[in-house]
């Protein structure tokens, strides 16, 4: 393994710091590892770096792709070319699909969707943890060369997952190198194919944890063991999940793919023009992604979010207040998640969005007269407040009008139900036989809906997110009606199908990040 070379100084874009300001100048490697801030914070870097030849990119493969965006974000004095190119083509040599992510034109003349579920774990989340599997690999082999074992650099990930994010963790750590990776999913509220793909992988370094509460509750339980020190103390923590911003770097490449696959799809598209993208959204990781690429340069004209009834974002971009659940039903708790067909987006509060709020509240100082490392500290200091208020009373804002303002310039929302995600299963079958999960239906939905408000013919490209085998209750109640429909023969493969007869291996917790913290205590000693 070559080591990296000490010759190329990180650019400002190479350098990170932490959201809530107590972390700044990390490298890409320490930023990876943590995961998440000692300060709660989320990791970015100094500056977003502009892609002044993107256009150049155009003919290039996916991971032709993905080497020259990730180069924007990691020094070569971190990881040499060559290395990365090796750790990428490992990465995307694993998907079933030969570009990787398939645009499909679905129907009408401007509405596309990007196919992101040809990874090991039919999952969109497959595109980051295949890097980030190989990747974490690559930088602790590199830690421990030359270390005896006690000495060596042991990493625990810790993910909560709502569905897809565990299997796909799973898939890119099982087996690797010098990690342990521990996923905890709220119990019976995946569907019965995300389970079986985590709880049945035997490898020794893959645990799995099903807590009694909702994912919400799991990934606090996560953050909770991140700001331990009886847990850091014990066991070296890493993160899989959206916080960590390699997921966040990984998800940039499927947009600039995806723009370049329309131009050469279709005839009244060429590069140089905007397009909207519309984004299922829970954990706001993937539609942030695709806000680096607007900063970067991609012609975006419009990122929209697509919510099911969890509906805190949408809320957030209707009233600038980002609120847990202002109006609890009877009965229920003022906290409480609301149980959607589409559970991966059963989310209250999406993580990565104290990212874009911390870029809003940058950009309003830098609007005000404030200097580039001022204005940084003034967003540090704004993410701090409003999340201690989200902490003590549940939400904050409304924001500054012109942060708000400055936001809707790029972002649109929108809300679906249940009943329209499965009316949009439905009508999409019958028009095009193409098998929607549910999750692409929230997109479709609300791609449809913007397709009619645009004044002007405007390209859509949707994105959609798993596989609808995973999805069998909802789909096949969608189309049971419809003559000739075989979930088993028409969407379930066989892979999937085999995963449904194994053994599984899961080990049941209560609601208790004091539980888990014993737990991976354990798993660390034996």
């Amino acid at each position: 393994m070559t080591t990296a070379s000490a010759s190329a100084t990180p650019t400002e874009s190479q350098k990170y710091l932490s959201t809530r300001g107590g972390d700044y100048g990390l490298s890409f490697e320490e930023v990876v590892l943590k995961g998440l801030a000692a300060d709660g914070g989320l990791f970015l870097p100094h500056e977003v770096p502009v892609a002044e030849d993107w256009q150049s990119w155009k003919d290039l493969s996916y991971p032709e792709l993905a080497l020259k965006i990730f180069s924007l974000y990691i020094s070569t004095s971190e990881i040499p070319t060559e290395e990365l190119k090796g750790i990428i083509d490992r990465s995307y040599s694993t998907f079933r699909a030969e570009d990787v992510v398939p645009l499909v034109h679905l129907k009408d003349d401007n509405l596309y969707l990007l196919e992101l579920f040809h990874g090991p774990s039919y999952s969109f989340k497959d595109c980051a943890l295949q890097f980030l599997g190989n990747l974490f690999e690559f930088l602790l082999v590199r830690k421990n060369q030359g270390k005896e074992a006690k000495d060596k650099h042991h990493l625990t990930v810790v993910g909560a997952t709502s569905g897809d994010t565990g299997s796909a963790a799973i898939y890119g750590l099982r087996g690797k190198k010098d990690v342990t990776v521990t996923i905890l999913h709220p119990e019976g509220r995946i569907s019965p194919i995300q389970e079986v793909q985590m709880t049945t992988c035997t490898e020794a370094n893959v645990h799995n944890l099903a807590v009694k509460g909702t994912f919400d509750d799991c990934q606090d339980i996560v953050k909770a063991l991140f700001g331990d020190a009886d847990t850091n103390a014990h066991v070296k923590l890493g993160a899989v999940n959206s916080i960590n911003f390699s997921r966040i770097l990984a998800q940039i490449v499927f947009y600039f793919y995806a723009y370049f696959s329309l131009a050469r799809k279709s005839s009244t598209f060429k590069v140089g023009d905007k397009v909207r993208f519309v984004t299922p959204t829970g954990n706001f990781g993937n539609i942030l992604a695709g806000y680096f690429a607007h900063k970067m340069g991609l012609p975006v004209d419009k990122l929209v979010v697509a919510t099911n009834e969890n509906d805190i974002l949408h809320r957030f971009w209707t009233t600038g207040r980002y609120e847990k659940n202002p109006e609890p039903t009877a009965g229920s708790k003022p906290d409480a998640c609301k149980e959607t067909f589409s559970p991966a987006m059963d989310i209250l509060v999406s993580s990565n969005f104290e990212r874009l709020l911390w870029f809003l509240s940058k950009e309003h100082a830098i609007a005000n007269g404030k200097d580039s490392l001022a204005s940084k500290k003034q967003a540090s200091e704004d993410i701090v407040s409003w999340y201690q208020s989200l902490k003590s009373k549940g939400g904050f804002g409304p924001i500054h009008e012109d942060m708000l303002t400055n936001g809707r310039l790029i972002f649109e929302s929108d809300r679906v139900s249940n009943a329209e995600t499965s009316a949009t299963i439905k009508s999409c079958y019958e028009e095009t036989k193409y098998v929607l999960d549910p999750h692409s239906a929230v997109g479709i939905t609300v791609a449809q809906r913007s397709l009619a408000r645009v004044s002007a013919p405007t390209h859509h490209i949707s994105l959609s997110t798993a596989h609808p085998a995973k999805f069998s209750d909802v789909v096949t109640a969608a189309l049971k009606d419809e003559p000739g429909f075989d979930f088993e023969a028409q969407v379930l493969p066989d892979e999937l199908k085999a995963l449904l007869k194994k053994e599984t291996r899961v080990t049941k917790v209560e609601n208790s990040w004091e539980a888990v913290r014993e737990i991976l205590k354990a798993q660390d000693r034996s």
